[in-house]
């Protein structure tokens, strides 16, 4: 059979088939009458299981990518059920919130909580954010989602992801234990020094100290010492500036930014000691209540999904359905749970663009917990 013959038959055969399905999702929608008003959930998994099996037997040896279809079948009648039903959506709801406190700017001033002290990068990216802000430091990252949830602080500045170093873990924990949404974010280029009181040569370090991140960010440096320093953890880069500096001790040394080294009376040694020169970390903006503004293009979500097989590609295959960039995937253990997993996602997308809502309306109905963190612009 010719080749223009087999396309053909295909276009023929498409036919027949949008027909059948077009006839499936009618049955779907009376599925869906059926089950209104009685409380029934929209997904039956023993139901599905039992079409699984019947499809299986019947594909022969094409089970498995009959399998395939019928998981996307399955999605798509579910979220037709769910729309036509109109079952409430807490995501739909925090993003027509965050609509309904659209801003014409992002804001130049406010009280901005930031953790650390002066000096340090997240102080560099609270001051790239808001140019008039005036700056309040808390010890730990919890304190600065406290405070913004109490409304002492209007807003919150944090790092969340290293080019070199990967996620900020702990922020994304507070992410899911506090309210708390994610209005904007920004990339700040990190440029670390080895830090040294005047006269201290590269020979005389006992110790360094820094916080983890950048710790992890100049970890090939700190193991061409050959184990003959100590490394002690900070909470904050300028912090461990600071320490070194009020110290007596000899042989301490820092790593932070040349200008936290600069206000506290350090000096920078000169020796390369990052990982990468292509060094950026991003730093969110948080608040209390959601909110948008001009130039939302990025959308952050937590999510879990069910335990079973094709979970996670059901969930990409929603994305892909609308042509929208995955910026970012990371697994997370679940403490409590051997090997399940949440995931990090950051999506090229806005909530304004047609059917965005829906989509994560469907995704909170088809996974076990769904976490709208919020619709911002990258600087």
């Amino acid at each position: 059979m010719e080749l223009g013959d087999i396309r053909k038959q295909i276009d023929e055969t498409d036919d027949q088939l949008i027909e059948l399905f077009c006839r499936r999702m009618d049955l779907a929608a009376e599925v869906a009458a059926a089950k209104a008003g009685t409380g029934k959930a929209v997904l039956d998994k023993g139901r599905e299981r039992e079409i699984l099996a019947r499809i299986r037997d019947a594909a022969g040896d094409k089970g498995r990518y009959a399998t395939s279809l019928y998981n996307t079948l399955f999605a798509l009648s579910r979220s037709y059920q769910a729309k036509l039903l109109g079952r409430p959506s807490r995501v739909a709801d925090e993003i027509a919130a965050a609509l309904a406190n659209q801003r014409a700017v992002f804001p130049q001033e406010g009280t901005i909580a930031c953790q650390g002290v002066e000096g340090g990068y997240s102080q560099m990216a609270a001051d790239r954010m808001f140019p008039h802000g005036n700056l309040v430091y808390f010890e730990s990252f919890e304190a600065v989602f406290a405070a913004v949830e109490s409304g002492l602080c209007q807003f919150g500045v944090l790092p969340i992801e290293n080019s070199t170093n990967g996620s900020v873990r702990p922020v994304y924990d507070l992410m899911l234990q506090h309210r708390a949404h994610i209005v904007r974010s920004e990339r700040l280029f990190v440029n670390h020094s080895l830090l040294v009181k005047p006269g201290t040569a590269l020979e005389d370090i006992c110790e360094i100290r820094s916080h983890e991140q950048a710790l992890g960010q100049c970890s090939r440096f700190i193991g061409g010492l050959h184990g003959r320093v100590d490394v002690v953890k900070s909470t904050n880069t300028a912090e461990a500036v600071k320490e070194v500096a009020e110290s007596d001790a000899p042989g301490l040394a820092a790593i932070g930014s040349s200008r936290s080294g600069e206000l506290y009376g350090l000096v920078p040694l000169d020796v390369p000691i990052q990982n990468s020169e292509n060094n950026y970390t991003r730093f969110i903006c948080i608040t209390r209540e959601p909110a948008i503004y001009p130039g939302a293009n990025r959308i952050s979500l937590i999510l879990t999904c069910r335990h079973e097989p094709g979970s996670l590609y059901q969930v990409m295959g929603k994305f892909a359905a609308l042509g929208i960039n995955l910026l970012k995937l990371e697994s997370y253990p679940i403490v409590g749970h051997d090997f399940e997993f949440m995931f990090f996602f950051d999506l090229e997308a806005s909530v304004l663009e047609e059917g965005v809502v829906e989509m994560l309306g469907d995704l909170e109905c088809e996974t076990e917990n769904l976490v709208f963190l919020g619709n911002y612009a990258e600087m």
